[in-house]
């Protein structure tokens, strides 16, 4: 930077720091373009890039008093910006690693969810098995085929009425059978 810029840019600070706006939106378009290459270049992503670089520029003119200070403007301003992208380095990497153990929480829940499913399914099962032939095949037909009682009955030669009670009574059944099995 030669010397005419530096006392420019000195000037420039001084007088946002006596609360310039205009000055201030000069130092905007003249350093914001880079600066949002720099950090889009370190984080990758568009929009943490401009919220970045909006976060320094909001964090100068709030401390705008302090830029009489500064000797050299860009520096000052990478210092900033790669502190912030070390923040937000760290922010995403913590975020990740909750994220983490979120899924690995969650896929603990559904295997024990799934284990415990598969219990009530094989006792179910297990008590359907047991069930007398007739009562089965009423059953079946009815709750795993989805067929109606009437269609059941038409099929098997029964009566409506002997299809719900066949159902009535494996229902009851299967009831009891998983009742005595409390430990699933």
């Amino acid at each position: 930077m030669s010397v005419d810029a530096t006392h420019i840019n000195k000037e420039l600070l001084l007088r946002i720091a006596g609360g310039d706006e205009k000055a201030f939106t000069q130092l905007l378009m003249e350093h914001s373009g880079l600066l949002y290459s720099f950090v889009l270049r370190h984080t990758g992503v568009k929009e943490v890039a401009e919220e970045i670089v909006q976060d320094i520029f909001t964090q100068v003119w709030q401390t705008r008093e302090t830029l009489a200070e500064i000797r050299n403007f860009r520096t000052y301003l990478y210092v900033i910006s790669r502190n912030r992208i070390l923040n937000e380095i760290k922010r995403l990497m913590r975020e990740r690693k909750r994220h983490a153990e979120w899924v690995h929480a969650a896929v603990g829940v559904l295997e024990e969810d799934t284990a415990i499913i598969e219990q009530q399914y094989n006792l179910i099962e297990a008590a359907i098995r047991r069930l007398p032939p007739q009562q089965k095949k009423v059953w079946t037909l009815n709750r795993q085929e989805g067929m109606t009682y009437q269609q059941i009955a038409v099929a098997m030669n029964i009566s409506r009425e002997t299809v719900k009670t066949y159902i009535q009574h494996a229902n009851a059944a299967i009831t009891r059978y998983i009742a005595s099995h409390p430990g699933i």
